[in-house]
């Protein structure tokens, strides 16, 4: 684990779904993470993607032990934290915090931003009430506020401003990992760069290492080192930014990819869309989870699961066919999957309409 600061090993979630008013006969699971291993470098931002309902969230509050793992393991700083509790839990929360995604939701909206920032202080025993105030101002300039901030409620900021100050209270008890659970979904398209920015930044100035959760993959492209992406409880494909982009191995990733939007109406033909509808994670296909919606699945991907292995340096895909796979084109898909062959005609008569319009 040289250089590690967190290693996550086989963590699984899975919530059983009991039915009956009074047996509750246990029916099912859902496996919300299954199986998900990776690491995370000091100073480091790794980056999960993939569509709502993935496991992206949830496996980041494994990591903080927000909620209990039903397997698996996670090493923080060189120590297992799975079976930590009490005293030495609380003492290890100072180095592991998280922005949430809802600036609103998050912050209390009955204390003035001071108490926010000064209650993890005083948690966990950081100084007297003088240094604590101080810490407080402190925290305001780090990110871009005003001392006199401290004595607003968190209803008198703009959405950027309480993302703000959310992210000064993740910092409050000065840790070393930062989980950034979509921190700027829910802002303005001007105002993510300002916070991205200023994540990156803090990141530099302060040797932060980040968790960072998003859909947006420009947002992705521009914060993180490497890519993890899951699908269904899984990562199926984990490697440097640079190569997931520029050679994307899995199937799922280019469709991912090829879905980023671009201002131009005549790249309608270009986007490629998977046929079918996402699987449940209360009953997941078997093999390969995204067999059935993948435009290159064979007899063996509906019956046996890849496993993740290395194909280049640092670069991993869960798939049986990476190195043969084409390149990934929408008449491919198409001549695939008729379903993905409507959609992407009425995605491309909108657009094509749409053009009219502007013309």
């Amino acid at each position: 684990m040289s250089g590690a600061i967190l290693e996550v090993t086989n963590l699984a979630k899975h919530y059983p779904v009991r039915k009956g008013i009074v047996r509750r006969k246990l029916v099912g699971s859902v496996r919300a993470v299954d199986g998900v291993s990776f690491k995370l470098m000091r100073g480091e931002t790794l980056a999960l993607v993939g569509e709502s309902g993935c496991g992206k969230s949830t496996t980041a509050r494994l990591v903080l032990r927000l909620i209990e793992p039903s397997a698996g393991s996670v090493y923080f700083e060189g120590t297992d934290i799975t079976e930590m509790g009490g005293a030495p839990l609380r003492r290890l929360r100072r180095r592991m915090q998280i922005v949430f995604q809802d600036p609103f939701a998050s912050l209390n909206p009955r204390m003035q931003v001071g108490a926010i920032l000064d209650e993890p202080l005083l948690l966990h025993g950081m100084g007297d009430a003088d240094a604590r105030k101080a810490r407080v101002a402190q925290l305001l300039d780090l990110v871009g506020l005003a001392p006199y901030h401290a004595n607003r409620y968190p209803h008198e900021f703009s959405g950027g401003q309480r993302q703000r100050i959310g992210i000064a209270r993740a910092l409050a008890v000065e840790p070393s990992l930062v989980v950034c659970d979509e921190p700027v979904s829910a802002l303005d398209v001007s105002i993510q760069a300002q916070v991205v920015n200023l994540l990156k930044d803090l990141q530099q100035r302060l040797g932060l290492s980040y968790l960072f959760i998003a859909h947006d993959l420009a947002v992705v492209k521009h914060m993180a080192d490497r890519v993890a992406v899951m699908y269904l409880g899984r990562i199926v494909e984990i490697g440097p930014k640079d190569a997931l982009f520029a050679t994307p191995r899995h199937p799922y990733t280019r469709v991912l990819l090829d879905a980023i939007p671009r201002p131009d109406p005549r790249r309608a033909e270009r986007v490629a869309v998977p046929g079918g509808d996402l699987p449940s994670p209360l009953n997941p296909p078997p093999g390969c989870h995204f067999h059935t919606r993948c435009a290159f699945a064979t007899d063996r991907c509906k019956t046996e699961a890849p496993s993740l292995r290395e194909m280049a340096d640092g670069h991993a895909v869960s798939c049986h066919h990476a190195e043969s796979l084409p390149e990934y084109t929408v008449a491919q898909a198409a001549a695939s999957s008729p379903a993905a062959a409507q959609r992407l005609a009425l995605y491309a008569g909108r657009r094509a309409r749409a053009a009219a319009v502007a013309g």
